[in-house]
């Protein structure tokens, strides 16, 4: 090789660098893309399906999406269609889904921090999404994998045992835990039962150990290094994760509280239930319906004001850099607290003792306008794909937008047009709002000169 002339290993070294370098966003993306076609490419292997055939384009690439975008809308039955090979594919990429997420949102945190001065780099460090050294990269990824394979254990300790108890198999009761663990962790929301969770809906262990996993994961990882590093004084937290418990904690209540009147006297969900078992299924609901997408009702015979609340909290979704999709929770507290501002008539948006920033206003306003669009714009095209009133199909729109994968059966119902539309709502879910916000807050432009202030009229 000549001199100074650089190996094929290393040009593309050398080449995936500089794109990242140039636009994380960019590189996030490309990255997700990819994936998810190597998964649909395996997933369409004979030897993933129990009929021994290729799995239909549109079917495969479906599955790959929503499992690697931790999502769980499904147009195939997992239990009957998958093979365990097939199965331990969806495995891998619920798992690589998470955690890639997870660490493109690190890396993506990491590039606005060095772009926007040494401040910055400060509150990005207070906000867990930094370990010691700022440029310690491979060290907060290391950290990433470490909290998440270590969470995920300890569901898993707990469902194996009970798994193995139901199945009266060691080995099966290991792979039900193990997959359930990782499912419920990255809020997935896969099942390999037949019926789903709605199988093992009497076990109270099993569905409290699950809705743990999915509350934990939809936290977001910032918020949970701080927890493991402060504790629970929460004067000590930062307003990062102040702001993403206290939202979470409220939409999980008055979710609760909101599906146990809604269907008090509905025969098809809770109508014939005790208390007690209406007031469990109510704060399960509540759970899932923010990002896990487990169900132990029938989601489709939920009364219109619930499916409505349910579309309203899957839009918001879970927590910042979490496995959860959505706006996510702190762009809404974040514009509740700028009209409580505008409303008292402060100029400055507070909290805790803390003043917002305006860049951090503008980008709320923009995730949240982005998301409306999208979701306007795909459930408008979905009505006419599958020619049904507008209720199912813009839940279906929702779901596959707060990746959550509840569903009332468009998804499996939808011709391949259809299944492409929500497969791109995916992965706009999962990988935009991150993307959008990070590509927003890296574009800064100094302008030198200002426009004469003038005040249309709104309302």
């Amino acid at each position: 090789m000549p001199s100074g002339a650089l190996s094929p290993a290393r040009r593309v070294v050398t080449a995936v660098t500089g794109v990242v370098a140039g636009s994380p966003a960019r590189a996030a993306l490309s990255a997700f893309a990819l994936g998810a076609l190597l998964f649909t490419g395996l997933l369409m292997l004979p030897a993933a399906a129990t009929d021994g055939r290729v799995t239909p384009l549109h079917d495969a690439m479906f599955t790959a999406v929503s499992a690697f975008s931790v999502t769980g809308l499904t147009t195939l039955d997992t239990a009957e269609h998958w093979t365990p090979l097939g199965q331990v594919i969806l495995l891998a990429a619920m798992q690589i889904g998470g955690l890639g997420i997870l660490s493109m949102a690190s890396l993506l945190t990491l590039a606005v921090s060095r772009h926007l001065g040494l401040r910055t780099k400060l509150a990005t460090q207070e906000s867990g999404m930094t370990t010691g050294n700022m440029g310690e990269v491979g060290h907060l990824l290391k950290v990433v994998v470490l909290t998440v394979l270590t969470c995920e254990g300890a569901l898993a300790v707990i469902l194996v045992p009970r798994f193995a108890a139901l199945s009266d198999s060691w080995a099966t009761g290991l792979w039900q835990g193990v997959f359930y663990s990782v499912s419920a962790f990255n809020n997935a929301g896969f099942t390999i039962h037949e019926g789903g969770t709605a199988a093992f809906m009497h076990d109270p262990v099993i569905l409290t150990v699950i809705a743990v996993g999915v509350f934990a994961g939809a936290l977001g990882f910032p918020v949970v290094m701080v927890l493991v590093d402060k504790g629970w004084r929460f004067r000590s937290w930062n307003l990062h994760t102040k702001l993403t418990v206290e939202v979470t904690l409220v939409l999980l209540v008055v979710g609760a509280v909101a599906l146990f009147f809604f269907e008090a006297g509905n025969p098809a969900t809770h109508g014939d239930m005790v208390v007690g078992q209406r007031i469990g299924h109510s704060f399960f609901g509540s759970v899932m319906t923010r990002s896990g997408g487990f169900a132990i009702d029938d989601t489709n015979s939920h009364r219109p004001e619930s499916l409505l609340l349910m579309d309203a909290l899957m839009f918001v979704g879970g927590g910042s850099a979490s496995t959860a999709g959505g706006i996510k929770v702190t762009t809404l507290a974040v514009m509740f607290l700028a009209i409580v501002a505008e409303a008292r008539g402060d100029k400055e948006v507070t909290v805790h003792g803390r003043t917002i920033a305006p860049e951090t206003l503008r980008v709320a306003i923009s995730v949240l306008a982005l998301g409306a669009t999208l979701v306007l714009l795909a459930t408008l095209a979905l009505v006419s794909i599958v020619d049904q009133p507008l209720q199912r199909p813009l839940f279906e729109v929702v779901s596959a937008f707060g990746t959550c994968g509840l569903s009332v059966g468009v998804s499996a119902e939808a011709p391949p047009a259809g299944k492409y539309l929500l497969t791109a709502m995916m992965f706009a879910g999962r990988v935009g709002t991150i993307t959008f916000a990070a590509a927003l807050a890296l574009r800064q432009r100094r302008v030198l000169y200002r426009y004469p202030v003038e005040r249309p009229i709104l309302g």
